[in-house]
Formats: structure tokens, C-alpha cells, sequence
């Protein structure tokens, strides 16, 4: 597990779900200048930025070339790498086919699967959320025929890039349709039926955490694990606009909608 420490008067920040390239480009571009404008506010005291999946409403990299667009994004990113600011990227279920253009163009650091932290001596687990917990056979067995190397590179190499991100962003915009709702996403039904607290619960009877951080389910929410375990969702930008922060004692999720 990474120790980090904290420097004096500096914060980690954390977004996910921004789902850039969907539903219409005019749509993105303008969510895409509201999170350029959230990223510079945050410069001046975001040590570490924690993008936590689905930036992207689909993304795949082939070998030469990278889908087209979201240059203010990328632009912003590479200025908060480049001032000192980590930047560490998880891959969501939109964004799966992330390899090294990030890390290599922008200085980020990319995980596909939930890591583990200890910032200022507090236990961090952090992911996307997509395949954890009981249930969802369906996704977790198509997320293992989409993460198959024969699979990959029949998308990447056979298929011509402009069909390929047609079927790609094709299938993305069913799960667009489901999220782009008019009603309070705070809708929470039970624990029972909570599937990232479930897993958060059952994770903890195997090592404590105090902050359990995920993205994926478009909701903004925070839940007690146990006594001293939170699990915190972090919403979208798509409804909510939302993010969190870390001053090293305490996380706050900060609901962003009317800025």
C-alpha cells in the first residue's frame, strides 16, 4: 500500500463519470469547458487528482492514432501535470481500452483495477466501482470478453477505426440513456440492494479502510460501512457535478451543479 503524505494547505481531489463525447458533441463541449473550469479552481491546492473512470463516454487507443476531440480536457490535464500535480486515472467500463497514451502524452498514472492508499495515515480503496460486489453476471462477463487480448486486437487491428469507434460509441449510448434522467439520482433503495456497500462491508471483514471511493453508479452518496468505514460515491457530471476532497483528516463530496 502507498504511504502519501499530505504538504501544508494542500488537498486530493476526486471526480469520475464525466462521460465526454456523449450524448451530442455540442453537449460534451460544453461539460468538457465546465471541467476544465473546475480543474483550474482546484490548481492551486490539488497535490493529488484522482480521476476515477469513465472520462469518457468511450475511448479506445489504437496503435497509431487516439479518438478525436476533447483537446481542452487533455490540454488541462497536461498543465496540471506539468505545474507538479499527480494525476492518477482508473479505466471504467467506458474507458476499459486505456493503455499508455496518458501516462506517456500527459505524465498520469493509470489503474484498471481498484488500488489501495494511505494518505496522511488515513486507508483509502479506491476504483471505478464496475464489476464489484454480488450480482451484475451479465457485465462482469462481458467485461471479461472486452479485457481478452484475441478480443482486443481483433477491435484494434481488423476492424477500421472509423467502424470501430461507430460500435463503440454505439454501445455506449445505451448506458448514456439510462444516466441522462431528469429525476434526483440520490435515489438510494436499501443496503441490500447497494451493491458497492455490500461490497465495501465485505471488504472490511478483511481489512479496514477508513474511505472507500468509487465512481460508476451516478449517484452522490456517502454510507457508514461500520462505525469508523465510509463509503463515499462521488455522482457524475453529468447531473450532478460533482467531486470530492480530502484536506488530509476529512473527505467532503461538494455537489459543483450551479457553478
Amino acid at each position: 500500500m502507498e504511504k502519501i503524505n499530505l504538504k501544508p494547505n494542500k488537498k486530493i481531489y476526486f471526480a469520475s463519470d464525466f462521460h465526454l463525447g456523449a450524448p451530442t458533441h455540442k453537449k460534451s463541449l460544453e461539460r468538457e469547458k465546465r471541467i476544465c473550469k473546475w480543474l483550474d479552481q482546484i490548481k492551486a491546492d490539488a497535490q493529488i487528482l484522482f480521476l476515477v473512470g469513465d472520462l469518457f463516454d468511450f475511448w479506445h487507443e489504437y496503435k497509431q492514432t487516439v479518438p478525436k476531440g476533447y483537446v481542452r480536457f487533455l490540454g488541462k490535464l497536461a498543465e496540471l501535470s506539468d505545474s507538479g500535480i499527480r494525476i492518477i486515472i482508473f479505466s471504467g467500463n467506458h474507458d476499459m481500452w486505456m493503455e499508455d497514451y496518458f501516462n506517456n502524452e500527459i505524465g498520469t498514472e493509470t489503474y484498471h483495477e481498484p488500488q489501495q492508499f494511505d494518505i496522511n495515515n488515513k486507508r483509502f480503496f479506491i476504483g471505478h466501482g464496475d464489476g464489484l460486489g454480488p450480482g451484475d453476471y451479465s457485465y462482469k462477463f462481458l467485461k471479461v470478453v472486452f479485457k481478452n487480448p484475441i478480443c482486443r486486437f481483433m477491435f484494434g487491428r481488423v476492424l477500421h477505426s472509423n467502424l470501430g469507434m461507430w460500435l463503440g460509441n454505439k454501445w455506449a449510448s445505451h448506458s448514456w440513456k439510462q444516466n441522462d434522467k431528469e429525476e434526483d439520482g440520490n435515489a438510494f433503495v436499501s443496503e441490500e440492494k447497494e451493491i458497492l456497500l455490500s461490497f465495501c462491508k465485505e471488504k472490511e471483514k478483511e481489512s479496514h479502510f477508513d474511505f472507500y471511493v468509487f465512481g460508476h453508479r451516478h449517484q452522490k452518496f456517502d454510507f457508514n460501512v461500520t462505525e469508523n468505514s465510509k463509503y463515499y460515491n462521488l455522482g457524475d457530471w453529468i447531473r450532478f457535478y460533482s467531486y470530492g476532497e480530502f484536506d488530509g483528516e476529512n473527505f467532503r463530496l461538494i455537489d459543483n451543479k450551479n457553478t
